[in-house]
């Protein structure tokens, strides 16, 4: 396929561009910045016109060919990085853009990047439960957190207007380079990473999940939580428990190390089957 990719300059987008890539598929990287060798075309995406004219591939000194999928991870990308009405402004009309410009289009395979902060990040109030899961109703604590909510309400009304549409949002976990994991574990202060459930994502497996996503088959909104398969810490899951979240009720089986954020959803549905840890790394 001809893939357009939002913010593939990024640290998760640059994997997702090589992925992609390596698997055949022609791509594209709609970003601000980066290297127009590596088939950058530089977009304000929250100016319509621009977004809707490259997704159409009308640009000097390239053909015209349109995209055929659309996966769409930029964004200011974490609470506190800009002033909040900056952050809404910014992620929902970049966001509503690149849907509606892909509609329009007639592009009907849209994957991109929600967050784990729907969970209930930075987890001052409790979650319902553990291992978290996509089940209950998204709980955002931030202004970043609530145009994630508020980005996946609108993928949800535009797969009803249009039935043949398929818009899968990716609630990724905090993104890891192997380079990241120097810092890892975190064991001296659990608090330190309670407020994701000491979770994290690999970045190499976040690009596998968005592959595994733009080959699922499905017309329709869906979420999934995208994690890395086990915890930052080497201290196990109840000890952790125990002292952080002692009153949170836990399902399941809990493995000693295993990740919190269920991935249960994407291994079933998605066939994701992420390859990566820091304990790879780590000595």
């Amino acid at each position: 396929m001809r893939i357009a990719v939002t913010g593939g300059t990024g640290k998760l987008g640059r994997h997702v561009v090589a992925r992609l890539a390596a698997s055949g598929h022609q791509v594209v990287n709609l970003d601000r910045e980066g290297s127009r060798a590596a088939g950058l075309v530089q977009v304000d995406l929250t100016d319509y016109g621009q977004v809707i004219d490259a997704l159409a591939g009308a640009r000097d000194g390239a053909g015209a060919d349109q995209v055929d999928a659309l996966v769409h991870l930029a964004a200011i990308p974490a609470p506190g990085l800009a002033p909040d009405i900056e952050t809404f402004r910014n992620n929902i009309v970049a966001t509503f853009s690149v849907f509606h410009a892909a509609i329009r289009l007639g592009i009907r395979n849209i994957v991109y990047a929600s967050s784990e902060t729907v969970l209930g990040l930075p987890f001052d109030t409790p979650p319902p439960y553990v291992p978290v899961d996509e089940d209950y109703p998204a709980r955002p604590e931030s202004v970043y957190s609530l145009v994630k909510h508020l980005e996946e309400q609108l993928a949800i009304e535009l797969c009803r207007w249009y039935p043949d549409l398929k818009i899968i949002g990716l609630r990724f976990s905090n993104v890891m380079d192997v380079a990241d994991y120097v810092d890892f574990p975190f064991d001296e202060d659990p608090r330190a990473r309670k407020w994701n459930l000491w979770g994290y994502i690999d970045g190499r497996d976040g690009a596998q999940a968005v592959e595994k996503a733009l080959e699922h088959d499905a017309p329709g909104f869906d979420r999934f939580i995208i994690a890395s398969p086990d915890t930052v810490m080497t201290r196990p899951n109840s000890e952790l428990l125990d002292e952080v979240f002692p009153d949170v009720p836990r399902q399941g089986e809990i493995g000693e190390h295993a990740t919190l954020l269920s991935i249960d959803k994407a291994r079933r549905v998605l066939g994701y089957d992420p390859q990566y840890s820091w304990r790879d790394t780590v000595g």
